[in-house]
């Protein structure tokens, strides 16, 4: 097996915002808090959203399913707790606004703090023993998806498919976005975990060869993962590449280039170039569905920001309010101005502090008044000054400002031939402009009109 580290591979474009992982990057992963209730939302992933097959006053146990789908690109959805179903209502949602949830009541008695399963993982793991079949369905009723961000179902994802032969993985370990270490965290302490389902992914996708990706700021994180697939005596086609550290690296388009050489199409999906890409966190619970049984009713988040009393990365039901959360971890120290999902170039900035923990939550980021800066809100906007820095910057090499004045304008159909489609929403344009025009804010923006203007949402 040849593991390698090569120091030079990144993509054009791209920034180099301020990393602010030090708040947590030396915090160990801990237990989550013990809650009064969770909300499982029903639409925790790109696809169908799942229907409940529960109802008010029902009894469930942890692991139980309560929302199923019989569409392909679908996930189901799991009780994380022993407990009552209060009800099946709207709760807050961090992107679609209101979605439907299963509520539940957890049991205070029969709750003990869950933990990871990252001893069943031993060095010799051996992959064989499970057939490409068994992982694809093991992984379909967990409801494992895409925890890096995306949300699309894994089981989708390493299925394999005659029409997209897929012979590369990558497994994506960069964690490029300012103050988030969840991932980080998981590579230090579940590598086992993570090397096992590296294994049965390969073996359940068919691919020839696996290439894991982590930025060469993480050495630690790449001496561990090393280390763990040396010990399992790894067959070959697995290899271990220090990407360069830049935002945003991790986005899979970017890893892909970085990578491989290569260009995803347009509109496209990794598939149709012959690679599936992975997020570590993923890796992780594609292990426990296959050996443990386990479905996917936890994640690890990291709760932080200057604001935040005791930042630090948690092991959390999905389901946890962001308000529960926020107190567990002592609440806000200072004037905040800001609670986002995510981090603060791509998450999402929340109004309603009860939104729940999804599966695709890796962060809680509490941003304060001071931080942002008054001034920031008192200064006028000025126009473009054409300086050409957004074009610099775009990984997707697009014209963001001739987008947004087209989405201003409300020139949608201009917005899309200037390929508005294909913006990642990274934010590296909005945070290299020098007028403060919010790029990102219009073109996500005019994707909504685009979407309901061709009846893909509603009004």
């Amino acid at each position: 097996m040849r593991l390698g580290i090569v120091r030079s591979r990144s993509f054009r474009g791209g920034t180099h915002a301020a990393q602010k992982k030090e708040l947590t990057r030396e915090k160990p992963i801990e237990p989550g808090p013990a809650v009064g209730e969770v909300a499982v939302m029903l639409s925790q992933h790109i696809g169908s959203t799942c229907r409940p097959v529960v109802k008010k006053q029902d009894k469930v146990s942890a692991g139980q399913a309560v929302g199923e789908c019989d569409a392909f690109v679908c996930a189901p959805v799991h009780s994380p707790v022993n407990g009552v179903v209060r009800e099946v209502a709207l709760r807050s949602h961090a992107v679609l606004g209101r979605s439907m949830a299963v509520v539940i009541q957890p049991d205070p008695q029969e709750n003990p703090p869950k933990l990871p399963a990252a001893e069943m993982f031993a060095p010799d793991f051996d992959e064989e023993a499970y057939s490409p079949e068994q992982i694809c369905d093991a992984v379909l009723r967990a409801g494992i998806v895409g925890m890096g961000g995306a949300g699309f179902p894994t089981r989708v994802k390493i299925e394999p498919d005659p029409r997209f032969p897929k012979d590369t993985m990558i497994i994506n370990g960069c964690e490029c976005e300012p103050y988030i270490t969840c991932d980080y965290r998981i590579m230090l302490e579940w590598t086992g975990r993570i090397a096992a389902g590296i294994k049965l992914a390969k073996r359940a996708a068919g691919c020839s060869r696996v290439l894991v990706g982590i930025e060469d700021n993480k050495p630690d994180a790449i001496d561990a993962l090393r280390a763990a697939l040396e010990a399992g005596g790894i067959r070959n086609g697995i290899e271990v590449l220090a990407v360069r550290t830049k935002y945003p690296q991790g986005g899979e388009r970017q890893l892909i280039k970085a990578i491989l050489g290569k260009n995803v199409p347009a509109g496209g999906i990794p598939p149709m170039i012959g690679v599936v890409v992975l997020n570590v966190a993923t890796a992780a619970a594609i292990a426990e569905a296959v050996v443990c049984g386990r479905p996917l009713t936890h994640r690890v988040v990291t709760v932080t920001g200057e604001a935040i009393a005791r930042p630090g990365n948690y092991y959390v039901a999905i389901g946890t309010s962001v308000r529960e959360l926020i107190e567990f971890c002592g609440s806000v120290t200072e004037k905040s101005a800001k609670v986002v999902l995510g981090g603060p170039m791509m998450g999402i900035a929340v109004a309603d502090l009860e939104t729940p923990i999804t599966k695709t939550t890796g962060a809680i980021t509490v941003l304060t008044a001071e931080q942002i800066g008054k001034a920031k809100f008192e200064r006028r906007r000025t126009a473009c000054i054409r300086c050409g820095r957004c074009l610099q910057v775009c990984p997707e090499s697009l014209n963001p400002t001739r987008i947004a004045h087209a989405v201003k304008s409300n020139l949608i159909d201009e917005a899309e031939r200037n390929y508005m489609a294909a913006c990642i929403e990274c934010g590296c344009c909005s945070y290299v402009c020098p007028a403060n025009i919010e790029l990102t804010g219009y073109i996500k923006t005019g994707k909504i009109f685009l979407a309901r203007q061709k009846k893909r949402m509603p009004q």
